[in-house]
């Protein structure tokens, strides 16, 4: 099989080349290349540009010509930086319980919540649990998410974090996309551990950290900085440890009370996800700070609450990702694009500031360079569009579904016929 190929002719490409990574977008700053091509190499992107004039050259070079008909979008592929993929069960019951009226509280001391999570995903082995992470990953690829951070979290226990990165590791052995692995394993402190806070805390940072660096099952430490979680000061010995073993971190913040963000930007984290609470303090040291704030719209769904303040975040001059957060939880749906087309919507986002926001932007929250734009030498991954037009792809809200998606320049969708 040839590894050079030509990709064309595309009617539009969107290289979301020439952006910067902080602050506000317009549409009119989009780098639209019409009638092009994108010349292959492996996984690598050797160029982009006029269909016709790569074609003469993908002749001289023996290349393979794969022949497009018809109107197409190209697109980078979409990176999904914030995912609770690796787990076990259902929580539709929660769903319902909420839907009625219940509180988070009351659904938890009814047996609900991320307790109930952690306990039907104890109960999986490795592989049931790699597996389910294969299918949910497989279906997140077939919607154009060709990169997909996966956390733990619903182990809390070294054991049983262990097993969860494990399998998210076997998983990523078993799939087209590339998963990114995180150890959450600061989620919640488990109602099995006798201990405080910080004494679980402790057991976790002395023993679990050194396994991870081990095994190099992850190189990304999270934590849940919330009142029914970690506050910040309890946090704070623990990311230190985590930043002294050469961990990145990223941090759940400002979900329902202020106090992560700050967290997020005192320790030099890649990103801070959520942000619904935040306040205008937090929307400006954000937007001053090197983080990447990252909105969760299916939590701002599934829960019923307020957005992230994207759009204050962006004129602030603040970086924006946006992300799925599927989980069993708060964020059932995980469908990247639905949920960022509703945000749009909602925070009056452009389409080059959604689609930034989950293509180089996302990239970015994962301290990944090498993706989430088209140009020579980034990855091979994109995602075509049956349209010749980029606005059609928000207009439909998520229901436009890529008709190919390639991943580090092989073919691993179809539906063209």
């Amino acid at each position: 099989m040839k590894t050079l190929k030509l990709i064309g002719p595309i009617t539009q490409i969107l290289t979301m080349d020439h952006l910067p990574l902080k602050g506000a977008l317009k549409d009119e700053q989009l780098e639209i290349l019409e009638n092009a091509g994108i010349l292959i190499e492996g996984g690598k992107i050797l160029e982009v540009g006029n269909f016709e004039s790569l074609k003469a050259k993908a002749k001289t070079l023996g290349a393979e010509l794969i022949e497009l008909i018809g109107d197409h979008l190209a697109v980078p592929g979409f990176v999904d930086c914030h995912t609770h993929i690796c787990f076990g069960g259902s929580r539709a019951r929660d769903f319902a319980m909420r839907n009625s009226g219940k509180t988070y509280l009351e659904i938890a001391d009814s047996g609900g919540g991320i307790w109930d999570t952690v306990t039907q995903t104890r109960i999986l082995s490795l592989d049931e649990l790699t597996e389910k992470t294969i299918q949910n990953a497989n279906r997140h690829l077939a919607q154009g998410v060709t990169t997909i951070e996966v956390k733990s979290g619903y182990g809390l226990s070294v054991e049983e974090e262990l097993k969860m990165l494990r399998a998210i590791n076997k998983a990523n052995d078993s799939t087209s996309a590339d998963l990114i692995p995180t150890c959450l394993a600061a989620h919640m402190k488990p109602r099995d551990f006798t201990g405080s806070n910080s004494e679980y805390l402790d057991e976790i940072s002395e023993q679990l950290f050194l396994i991870l660096k081990y095994e190099k099952l992850t190189n990304r430490i999270d934590a849940f900085v919330e009142r029914s979680a970690f506050s910040p000061e309890e946090i704070k010995p623990y990311f230190q440890k985590a930043k002294d073993s050469g961990f990145d971190l990223t941090v759940h913040a400002d979900q329902f009370n202020p106090g992560g963000s700050e967290i997020a930007i005192l320790f030099g984290a890649n990103s801070a996800d959520h942000l619904e609470a935040s306040t205008e303090k937090e929307i400006s040291l954000l937007a001053n700070s090197e983080v990447i704030a990252v909105a969760l719209p299916g939590a701002s769904l599934g829960l019923g609450c307020a957005f992230t303040p994207a759009r204050k975040i962006l004129d602030r001059g603040g970086a924006l990702a946006i992300a799925s957060d599927w989980n069993p939880g708060s964020a059932p749906m995980g469908d990247l694009l639905s949920q960022a087309s509703i945000l749009a919507t909602f925070e009056k986002l452009s389409t080059a500031e959604v689609l930034a926001g989950i293509t180089f932007r996302a990239a970015a929250a994962l301290g990944l360079e090498d993706r989430g734009r088209l140009k020579a030498g980034s990855l091979s991954d994109f995602c075509l569009f049956p349209t010749s037009d980029f606005q059609e792809i928000l207009y439909h809200q998520g229901t436009m579904k890529p008709v190919q998606v390639w991943k580090k320049g092989e073919k691993i969708l179809d539906k063209r016929f």
